[in-house]
């Protein structure tokens, strides 16, 4: 695995430095920096762009390729043929589970839907009007006081049960912040209805009437949870790395990727995409926002086109499209506005030689904004629910890291502050 060897020559260093160059099952090799500090040097790489944080078996991406892999498989093939429940199982233990397994773990999940009920008088402290998102971190963190139990993290079905836990109860937490922002009474899960209909029936369904989920819209929702359910090193899976190389609580970890995903820069983009397609209003109005894009000096830009991994086309994005046509099509909303600008868009940034050349491809939220708006989901939910939908990436990963080799992390600066000095006497 590290036959290959990189060597650094540094002025004042007398000796070349010798790194070993490590090679995965597939992308990139790397070159192994861990010794380089004993030589009194460090590398410098501000965002990580060029950096390997760790070892993983879970999720592979190839961006120039437009590649993305949970454990092997392709996300269109899980997408159509697997179920956000079988995506979790994959993700979590790293095969496909059998008949008799899937069904044990849907049993499982499902079993574990209740919150506590003390968990609606931690919610009632909060204002009505706070953002979703602010109460999330909030109910998430204080999971790990309400669940103290099973809290060893070197044991792994302890792990497992976290896991199972997270899973489960995300959902109900999710809806539980939508029904408190709207001043109605929380909706307990049902345990008959699959993950994603219990999802739209705790949100949607009220005690005074009944609400019968559209299979179309539960479709469309399992699969946006799938399309979001890992994507590899990123921001949120960082932090919650990092939180947990410290030994912290699994519980207090996915409430720091939370917090990390708040960011408008990470899961606040298919916001931005509705309020773009807004601010367009209509298709007549494209060209005049197309020149804004182009115009470098114009503080307008085109949002859900581009991604800082892929440089090819979002796989997911397809995807996402054919799932959008689906939803409106139900819904007899085909001829949207909207939904029209948004293709007209897609179109422009396929055929555009400014758009192609910056490899500005449409990506997966492009389209999976449109489609929440459409079921009746309001736009500080759509956070939420790529939380929701993240949160099996993110304990996989957290899993996948107790359970093996590593290290608190502890990156290095370059210092460009004053060196010591003096305290002034005389002030």
């Amino acid at each position: 695995m590290a036959d290959k060897k990189a060597r650094i020559t540094v002025d004042g260093i007398d000796q070349t430095i010798e790194l070993p160059v490590l090679t995965g099952t597939a992308g990139q090799d790397v070159i192994d920096v861990r010794t380089l500090g004993s030589h009194g040097v460090f590398t410098y790489d501000p965002g990580f762009m060029s950096t390997g944080s760790c070892e993983s078996a879970i999720t592979y991406i190839d961006g120039d390729a437009g590649v993305l892999l949970h454990r092997g498989y392709k996300i269109a093939d899980l997408a159509q043929h697997s179920d956000y429940l079988e995506t979790c199982y994959l993700l979590l233990y790293g095969e496909l589970p059998t008949a008799e397994q899937k069904a044990e773990f849907v049993v499982t999940v499902k079993n574990h839907t209740m919150v506590s009920e003390s968990m609606q008088k931690f919610l009632d402290g909060f204002r009505n009007d706070a953002h979703p998102m602010a109460v999330m971190v909030g109910l998430v963190g204080a999971m790990s006081a309400f669940y103290q139990d099973h809290m060893d993290i070197t044991d792994p079905k302890h792990r497992e049960i976290a896991a199972f836990r997270l899973i489960s109860k995300m959902p109900t937490l999710a809806a539980m912040c939508y029904k408190y922002s709207k001043g109605q009474p929380t909706m307990y899960p049902r345990n008959d209805l699959s993950y994603a209909e219990n999802f739209l029936h705790m949100m949607f369904a009220t005690p005074c009437e009944e609400y019968k989920v559209n299979p179309v819209f539960a479709k469309a929702m399992d699969r946006i949870f799938i399309l979001h359910a890992d994507h590899e090193q990123n921001a949120s899976t960082s932090t919650v790395r990092l939180a947990g190389s410290s030994g912290a609580n699994p519980f207090a970890c996915i409430a720091a990727g939370i917090t990390t995903l708040w960011g408008p820069a990470h899961g606040g983009a298919n916001e931005a995409v509705l309020t773009m397609l807004e601010e367009i209003g209509d298709e007549s109005n494209i060209d005049e926002f197309i020149a804004k894009a182009k115009d470098k000096n114009d503080p307008f830009r085109l949002m859900g086109f581009g991604h800082r991994v892929y440089k090819n086309f979002d796989p997911r994005a397809k995807v996402m499209r054919e799932t959008c046509d689906q939803v409106l099509a139900e819904l007899g909303q085909s001829d949207d506005p909207m939904l029209k600008i948004a293709k007209r868009l897609e179109q422009i940034a396929l055929e555009d030689p400014y758009f192609v050349e910056r490899k500005l491809y449409p990506n997966v939220d492009f389209y999976s904004g449109i489609i929440m708006k459409a079921i009746g989901i309001p736009t500080s939910m759509f956070t939420v629910i790529f939380a929701m939908s993240r949160t099996v990436g993110w304990i996989s990963h957290w899993n996948e890291m107790i359970g093996g080799a590593y290290k608190i992390g502890r990156p290095r600066q370059l210092y460009v502050g004053h060196t010591e000095r003096e305290y002034p006497t005389d002030k």
